[in-house]
């Protein structure tokens, strides 16, 4: 997601349904590093993997912080269906990541807590406006056209 600001108003440029994963972790307890160090070094290297693979069906996404024990990442996907695959895929990062979180979750401690929520928006079910603001969230994923109107005309009430 870049700096260069768009001047003045713009809106995603995006048709159709918007599939957003959000995912994240918690630090439960500090001292546990065996716990969460594994979880928090296996994001960075899938984000990798999927922005290296146009196919793999990111978008675009961004971390998020919200204070030194908590971590999540917000990210956009072509579909349902291609976010599940990746999910799913022995040769991807992710399954070999998830089933060494799992073993490590099994031996107990709960040092670590880790979610993640699938929100499918369908079309016309969201709206966008950014104004003197680099691309971000929807707009990033997809890029900004320059407007006062949301997605499908959808009219964005503006204070």
């Amino acid at each position: 997601m870049g700096d260069k600001v768009v001047p003045g108003s713009a809106v995603a440029d995006v048709d159709g349904e918007v599939v957003v994963f959000m995912i994240g972790m918690r630090i439960n307890r500090l001292w546990a590093v065996r716990s969460w160090l594994p979880a928090l070094l296996a994001m960075p290297p899938m984000l990798k993997e999927l922005a290296g693979d146009r196919s793999s069906g990111l978008l675009g996404y961004r971390a998020l912080g919200g204070g030194p024990r908590l971590f999540g990442v917000v990210q956009y996907w072509e579909s349902r269906e291609k976010l599940y695959a990746y999910a799913s895929d022995p040769d991807r990062r992710h399954r070999p990541a998830w089933a060494a979180f799992n073993r490590r979750a099994r031996r107990g401690g709960g040092g670590v807590g880790i979610w993640h929520e699938t929100y499918v928006v369908p079309a016309g079910a969201y709206s966008t406006f950014y104004s003197s603001m680099p691309p971000t969230g929807l707009g990033a994923a997809y890029g900004v056209t320059s407007g006062r109107r949301g997605a499908h005309g959808a009219a964005v009430s503006v204070a």
